[in-house]
């Protein structure tokens, strides 16, 4: 058996080591050296796992999660297209590539400490994600705003059937208002979305992986989701003070 401990100096992670080593496992520790213990017959291997990288909705080329995978497949499709709202609230993110640079520009700075990672406040929203999907896959799409509460009420699962989207509420405001000021200031640069989009459209196409049936909300479910909206807005009484609708 091979083992790799993360500390295994002191003990707990001593004894794990020691009883290990006593089975004859090939154990391997990972510590910063800084315990002055090491057990004599397993791997010491020195390092610093203090660069702590807490990233949020991770987004760009090469995901396998499907999120914007489907709302680019989706957007594909064409046709009415349910866009959840509301349509100005931040969309935040980080593209991987972004991601993977401030990992090893931090690496090599010596940041320490847990750091969060996405887009800052002001970079996107809701709106200028699914406009660039719509945009970047030909526009064939009508993007159709719904309510939260509208979309709540039908029963949709927000992270399984219209994946990254976060309905407003103080139980999710962290979820929107994540502080970034420590990754901005230690490096962190953010590319625009519709690049993220576009990259991601272009990986999808070249790839030849586009599954038949991607995930998300199923198309009867969105369509009924839809017409109900119109329905509800359609036999809501007239509001004078009422905004016009995205």
């Amino acid at each position: 058996m091979r083992l790799l401990v993360l500390g295994g100096t002191t003990f707990v992670g001593r004894w794990v080591v020691t009883a290990a080593v006593e089975r004859d496992w090939h154990v391997t520790t990972f510590t910063r050296g800084r315990a002055g213990w090491a057990h004599p017959d397993a791997e010491a291997v020195i390092g610093d796992r203090a660069v702590l990288a807490r990233a949020g909705l991770i987004l760009g080329p090469h995901e396998n999660a499907g999120r914007l995978p489907h709302w680019l497949l989706r957007a594909a499709r064409g046709g009415e297209m349910l866009a959840p709202g509301p349509a100005d609230q931040p969309f935040r993110y980080v593209d991987v590539r972004d991601l993977a640079a401030w990992i090893l520009d931090a690496a090599e700075g010596g940041v320490t400490g847990p750091v969060n990672l996405v887009n800052p406040e002001g970079h996107t929203t809701t709106r200028n994600l699914l406009e660039s999907v719509v945009a970047v896959t030909g526009g064939r799409a009508e993007l159709v705003w719904v309510d939260p509460e509208a979309i709540e009420s039908a029963g949709i699962d927000r992270w399984a059937e219209l994946p990254g989207w976060i309905p407003p509420g103080p139980e999710r405001a962290g979820l929107i208002r994540t502080d970034v000021g420590r990754a901005l200031a230690t490096g962190l640069r953010c590319r625009p979305v519709v690049e993220t989009v576009a990259d991601t459209w272009a990986w999808l196409t070249g790839s030849g992986g586009i599954p038949a049936s991607p995930p998300g909300i199923d198309p009867a479910k969105e369509r009924a989701v839809i017409a109900a909206w119109r329905r509800s807005i359609e036999t809501s009484p007239p509001d004078a003070g009422a905004p016009p609708a995205s």
